[in-house]
């Protein structure tokens, strides 16, 4: 059974050598000093013993691989059954992690060799990667870039992140910024004040991302001093990574409730991992949770060509199996998207179902996901536009700014109170044309 509420407490209490009090157990930096790293401390606080021969292979994956586990995930284990436990599986050292297959990677997306300034990856036309730290509150597993996370020796120190942010300014076909690391959230408040001020003082810049799985692993970190800090930075987007429906307890829907009522709109990554969430149950299950507490499906990702993760990683049809499971089957903006991060630095690439079965001049044949197959017709006539990007001879509209509310006629025109008419005169008025006469 998982360790909740009480439970919980008396985790807290084994940490410490005093008393813990509930409000110690919500403050995340005391989360942070407690963070579970080594395997004696693991064992002593689930109550488990571990075979001498597993510890020892433990510990080699270790000193490749370092754990850190915050008390807080830690306690939603199910001691009674550790070895199936979703959260074990993503935050205990597991020896397959020594294994490296041929096909895995040091940096399989490529993100360094994509970096044209500190910090940052710029692999999209109009938008940039931006590592601000290297350090997370949790160390998952399956960690994509598990070559630098953790590092302490390669933090990025202002003067670093000034640099990638001088590459902003300086190239101005970015208009997204997406803040990762580690986990930006790891961050003071101060220093991520400063860099979301500083990035948002850029004319060309039109939204800023964080990505962050601090909801999910230590929630008391979104604190009200926190977003009240964030709320002054819209437009902002948050981006969180659960990955099983366990993960959704009342401490982290409480921080989802902080952020959406400040009005910054939340999405979710989920990996597709082995043993974690490779069922269509379990996947639908957290959408659901998702979207209840305001927080849209994003990505569903297949497990990265990283070292030491081939434990993780499922075959392409089990991700389009349970993308099958999604489609049709629930609220369209509950179905996240399912792609692989293309090795080599290529970008996501959409993987779905096949939904169109065969087309030809006049007819598209398709099939639903009940399986009706059914027809849709092409237009008998299309005036196809020959673009040859002379946008100045395009008889299209392309008026691409935002319409201007102030330009109002009639009655509308004077109830505006931007608009200093104060009657409306028909035409041909003698009175009106007697003045025109003087």
């Amino acid at each position: 059974m998982s360790i909740y509420c009480n439970d919980q407490q008396s985790l807290a209490e084994k940490i410490s050598d005093k008393d813990v009090a509930a409000s110690k157990w919500t403050d995340w930096h005391w989360q942070l000093r407690h963070s579970i790293t080594r395997l004696e401390t693991f064992e002593r606080l689930l109550g488990i013993e571990l075979d001498p021969k597993e510890k020892r292979r433990i510990d080699m994956t270790l000193k490749k691989f370092p754990m850190s586990i915050t008390p807080y995930y830690l306690s939603l284990i199910d001691r009674a059954d550790y070895r199936n436990d979703p959260v074990y599986r993503q935050a205990f050292p597991d020896p397959q992690e020594l294994v490296i297959d041929s096909c895995d990677m040091t940096d399989p997306l490529a993100e360094d060799r994509d970096s044209p300034a500190p910090g940052i990856t710029h692999r999209y036309p109009d938008r940039v990667l931006f590592h601000v730290s290297n350090v997370c509150s949790m160390y998952c597993r399956f960690c994509t870039r598990k070559r630098k996370v953790g590092d302490v020796d390669s933090i990025p120190d202002r003067n670093q992140i000034r640099a990638g942010i001088e590459y902003i300014r300086n190239t101005p076909e970015i208009r997204d910024v997406l803040l990762s690391g580690g986990d930006p959230l790891m961050l003071s408040d101060g220093l991520l004040d400063w860099i979301l001020t500083e990035i948002g003082q850029i004319e060309h810049v039109q939204v800023i991302r964080i990505g962050t799985r601090m909801p999910v692993v230590l929630p008391y970190r979104i604190t009200d001093e926190l977003v009240g800090m964030l709320k002054k930075h819209h437009p902002l987007w948050i981006n969180t990574h659960f990955n099983h429906p366990r993960e959704m307890t009342s401490s982290a829907k409480a921080a989802l409730k902080k952020l959406a009522d400040a009005g910054i709109p939340l999405g979710n990554q989920s990996v597709l991992l082995a043993g974690v969430n490779d069922c269509q149950r379990i996947v639908k299950s957290l959408v659901h949770k998702l979207v209840e507490n305001r927080v849209r499906p994003y990505y569903l990702y297949q497990c990265d060509l990283s070292e030491g993760l081939s434990h993780f990683r499922t075959p392409v049809g089990k991700g389009i199996e349970i993308m099958e499971s999604l489609i049709g089957h629930t609220s369209g903006f509950s179905v996240p998207t399912y792609v692989i991060d293309a090795p080599g630095g290529g970008g996501k690439i959409p993987i779905n179902p096949t939904y169109m079965i065969s087309l030809s001049t006049n007819k598209v044949v398709l099939r639903n996901y009940e399986g009706v197959i059914t027809t849709y017709q092409e237009p008998d006539s299309y005036n196809r536009k020959f673009c040859d990007r002379n946008c100045g001879a395009c008889d299209l509209q392309l008026k691409l700014e935002e319409g201007q509310e102030t330009d109002v006629t009639g009655i509308e025109m004077l109830l505006a109170d931007c608009h200093e008419a104060i009657s409306l005169t028909p035409e041909e008025n003698q009175r009106m044309e007697r003045r025109d006469d003087n």
